[in-house]
């Protein structure tokens, strides 16, 4: 099957690949499938620098942000 990419939402942005990657696995390891996007680490030695996006399914949208603001909120 073929997921166009109509289908993801954007739930997080990122500087950093590290930190894209770990919330990512956050949300895999609770039932939400996400991927990394932007993850270009060849461009690292160049100072290449623009935003890394964590995305999901767009159906599992309102459950990731719900996640990401249980475990990410600023106290």
């Amino acid at each position: 099957m073929i997921i166009m990419e109509e289908e993801f939402k954007t739930v997080a942005r990122f500087k950093d690949a590290m930190s894209a990657r770990i919330l990512a696995g956050m949300l895999n390891e609770n039932g939400i499938p996400a991927g990394v996007f932007g993850d270009n680490s060849s461009y690292v030695f160049l100072n290449y620098s623009d935003e890394v996006l964590v995305k999901v399914n767009a159906a599992d949208e309102e459950a990731a942000l719900k996640l990401i603001e249980e475990n990410y909120s600023e106290e």
